[in-house]
């Protein structure tokens, strides 16, 4: 599993990995408090693509790109 080094690639990866495969994808977020660290994690079995962070300032953009890919996974379309 390799990390994503910039997060506008991890969101473009991410978001056409579960646009390829809705049924298959899983979301992840993990906080490790000792660190002050965000690991994000999109699997679908067959590929994985990871981003982790310890930037405070990115959490606002972490915020909305969890925010559209669950109102992407609620919706019927």
């Amino acid at each position: 599993m390799v990390f994503v080094k910039s997060w506008e690639d991890f969101e473009i990866a991410a978001e056409n990995m579960y646009m390829a495969n809705p049924c298959q994808c899983r979301f992840t977020m993990k906080y490790t408090h000792q660190r002050g660290a965000v690991l994000l994690k999109l699997t679908d079995n067959a590929k994985c693509v990871q981003y982790k962070t310890e930037v405070l300032s990115e959490l606002k953009r972490i915020e909305k790109f969890s925010g559209n890919l669950i109102q992407m996974m609620a919706s019927k379309e």
